[in-house]
């Protein structure tokens, strides 16, 4: 028999001086409210109850033993309470990861608004271009762009993006204009060296499947933003996400090539654990930059 519905029989018995009476309250019937405190008392190896027909005296275990379930229920509906509010209302510690530039541009400026209108969220940001792994190293959620998914979390889109090859047009005029994906060879490409990043090579999409060009170039580095710089200094071909270089792209400051090999998604995602329920701060936070990435203007602003 449940623990939690002995000691909820119990109280109640107590509180409203009768078995009769608890069992009306319960919507059950007095002998099944009997069992449980039998069962309890059973258990405990006491009695806690003395019942007739007409009085119910608590015994001296019984009086000390009341003390500690009335504790134990009310402390039980404070924290389904907390739960429960949890649900609705963003609350709590909210630690986030992200890439280091996009973290620093996209996701960072943004807490401030998000933390006025949820007052009782904190939020801390591990801004990296490593991978985390979100559940040892213990994080709330992860901003991600593009890459496979663990099976085990949840990812959602929050804005489209791609993964395109770019540099300044003075660039192409000493070099000239890659045509084909061979082409990639000839040319001095800016790659990204942190384990997990670009040390394979560049991806695209050819005849409908995904493919791997190797790159060489004089530079590499583990930062994004870094790489972002020399590309638009014109010291060589970049692989770059379209929200990084949108405004460039509009001015003509940086211009695309082989877009026809472009895989067609590299989304923005947020991924977090799989869980039952999730916890307003996070949902509430997705939905905050999923509303702000929707603005029509928003990745032109540069």
């Amino acid at each position: 028999m449940d623990k939690l519905k002995q000691i909820e029989a119990f109280v109640s018995v107590v509180e409203k001086g009768s078995l009769a009476a608890a069992a009306l309250e319960q919507n059950i019937t007095p002998v099944m409210l009997g069992r449980r405190i039998d069962a309890l008392e059973k258990r405990l190896g006491t009695k806690l109850m003395h019942r007739t027909t007409r009085h119910l005296t608590l015994t001296e275990q019984g009086t000390v033993f009341l003390d500690h379930c009335r504790k134990l229920l009310t402390e039980l509906d404070i924290a389904e309470k907390i739960i429960s509010e949890g649900r609705h209302k963003a609350t709590g510690h909210l630690v986030v990861s992200a890439p280091a530039a996009f973290g620093r541009k996209h996701v960072a400026p943004h807490a401030p608004a998000f933390i006025a209108s949820n007052p009782e969220v904190q939020i801390s940001f591990n801004l990296t271009d490593r991978v985390v792994d979100l559940v040892r190293e213990g994080y709330d959620i992860s901003i991600r762009i593009g890459g496979a998914i663990d099976p085990n979390f949840v990812a959602v889109k929050l804005a489209s993006n791609r993964r395109v090859v770019c540099a300044t047009p003075e660039y192409f005029r000493r070099h000239g204009i890659p045509k084909t994906l061979e082409d990639i060879a000839s040319h001095n490409c800016l790659s990204f060296n942190l384990q997990g990043g670009q040390q394979r090579g560049w991806y695209f999409q050819q005849g409908g499947k995904p493919v791997i060009i190797k790159t060489a170039g004089n530079l590499d580095c583990n930062d994004g933003e870094l790489l972002h710089r020399w590309v638009s200094e014109g010291l060589g071909l970049g692989w770059r996400s379209t929200w990084e270089i949108e405004s460039q792209l509009a001015s003509g400051e940086l211009l695309t090539v082989l877009d026809e090999f472009a895989l067609p998604h590299y989304d923005i995602m947020a991924v977090y654990p799989q869980q039952r329920h999730l916890p307003a701060k996070v949902r509430f936070f997705i939905d905050r930059l999923k509303s702000i990435y929707a603005q029509p203007d928003y990745w032109s602003k540069g």
